[in-house]
């Protein structure tokens, strides 16, 4: 079978991977002057944010306090307090963000009534963006190594990322017209974990060992036709004779 999928958006679209580039460059940004009263809120959320990924990114998340993301971003340390709740809150908000920019445009999988190749395809292409995007392997690697030492960096990320993924997979395989096109006795919470695994692969080498160049769109788009393929001849119920 072969699944034709969307062009995929183009990983420093992501504010993560702005974060990357500036942290390559060692330059975080701060709030800029000048901004007009009716933007700044936006924009100082903005900043803070970018900043937030910036240094995460170039000293690690144990390393980096909110008092120094305060000074860099010219906010008070209340502020990110009241925002976010901490530095655990502030990281989801970052990976959140960066995930929702991937995800953009896209349908919700909730109500998206296109056939279900389609939609899956979609999703998958974003997804392999998302994961491909130089910023989120670093970020990956990151959690890998201080998850022992600083365990609520890897439950954020787990909450933040992966978690909401599985989710969003589990209610788009439950909705009853499309959980009509698959095997019955496949929990739709065990189809969203091995689309998930269809599609990546062998995901934590890809991780540790990645190229320093993302995948091209073109060859994103092959390992999500390869990987449909894979997952949809294993769970789609067989037709009637």
């Amino acid at each position: 079978m072969k699944i034709s999928a969307p062009t995929a958006l183009e990983p420093d679209s992501v504010q993560l991977d702005h974060a990357a580039n500036d942290a390559t460059d060692h330059q975080c940004p701060g709030k800029t002057a000048g901004r007009p009263r009716a933007a700044d809120k936006q924009a100082r959320l903005e900043s803070l944010l970018q900043t937030a990924a910036c240094l995460f990114l170039e000293k690690g998340y144990s390393k980096v306090s909110l008092e120094m993301i305060a000074r860099e971003a010219h906010v008070a340390v209340r502020t990110i307090y009241v925002k976010f709740g901490g530095k655990a809150g502030l990281l989801n908000a970052v990976i959140a963000e960066g995930r929702a920019r991937f995800f953009a445009g896209m349908s919700s999988m909730d109500t998206d009534t296109r056939p279900m190749e389609e939609v899956l395809a979609d999703f998958g292409q974003r997804f392999l963006g998302l994961v491909s995007a130089p910023a989120f392997v670093k970020l990956h690697r990151m959690v890998i190594a201080e998850a022992h030492s600083t365990p609520e960096l890897a439950i954020t990320f787990n909450q933040a990322g992966p978690q909401q993924t599985r989710e969003q997979l589990s209610r788009f395989f439950a909705r009853p017209e499309i959980k009509a096109q698959l095997r019955t006795e496949v929990p739709h919470e065990a189809l969203a974990v091995h689309l998930i695994n269809c599609l990546l692969g062998d995901q934590l080498s890809r991780v540790l060992f990645a190229a320093d160049t993302p995948p091209t769109a073109e060859e994103n788009q092959r390992r999500v036709a390869q990987g449909l393929d894979l997952f949809l001849n294993g769970v789609r119920r067989p037709a009637r004779d």
